[in-house]
């Protein structure tokens, strides 16, 4: 008799359930990460952009670090690393408060902040410099002429790539699995474990971060169609 596919295996009772605990997880993991790579990835540019070579080597050396070490290692250095570094009551109380999701955050937001920060910096690059000397000339400092002229049009070029970081971040979160996060992947394992239906359980992920990443494709396409007509 052939292989018989069947969805209904994994879809049911508990399974489902599980299903959407992942995603809600996956979901929290990647909003949280990104809201600390955007916060990063501006404070690293902004601390770039200031003319002091050390400060440039830093953020440079943070970026060449972030960009060439694999995810999954900077990850095992957060969470097997790192917290050994720290005073106990630290340790205890992220042990206590979900640490692997915590540090999970931190490893992937700061990875993603390197590229963020490149992104803006890139975005920065394409803006006249006679705007930021015209807003220090009427009395900006130069986090004010940043903030308030330069960063808002830089952040706005720079969408699209921004965009595609977000996909990228969303789909890295399946490597939080690696330290225990039950995110969607995670929990796809445990479903295929308990039914013993492997491809039927990991098409249903397979559809789930399909369907996620299509949504974000579609809203970056609908922001770069709304920034055109502002700048038309």
């Amino acid at each position: 008799m052939g292989y018989i596919f069947d969805l209904r295996g994994v879809l049911s009772g508990q399974y489902f359930d599980w299903f959407m605990i992942g995603l809600a997880v996956t979901i929290a993991l990647t909003c949280a990460a990104w809201c600390l790579a955007m916060t990063m990835g501006i404070i690293l540019t902004l601390i770039r952009m200031i003319p002091f070579r050390p400060f440039e080597w830093f953020v440079a050396l943070y970026v060449e670090y972030h960009r060439n070490v694999p995810l999954l290692v900077q990850i095992f250095v957060w969470y097997f690393g790192v917290p050994s570094l720290l005073p106990r009551p630290a340790r205890q109380w992220i042990n206590g408060h979900h640490g692997e999701f915590l540090l999970a955050t931190i490893a992937l937001g700061l990875a993603a902040a390197a590229y963020v920060a490149e992104d803006i910096r890139s975005g920065i690059r394409s803006i006249p410099k006679a705007q930021n000397e015209a807003a220090r000339s009427i009395g900006f400092g130069y986090l004010g002429a940043m903030g308030y002229v330069v960063l808002p049009q830089a952040i706005r070029i720079a969408v699209p790539p921004l965009i595609n970081q977000t996909l990228l971040l969303f789909k890295n979160t399946s490597l939080a699995m690696a330290i225990g996060v039950g995110e969607l992947t995670y929990r796809t394992r445990e479903v295929e474990s308990y039914t013993f239906k492997t491809f039927e359980a990991f098409a249903v992920a397979t559809a789930i971060y399909l369907a996620i990443s299509f949504g974000i494709m579609a809203c970056g396409a609908y922001a770069g169609r709304r920034l055109k007509l502002e700048n038309a």
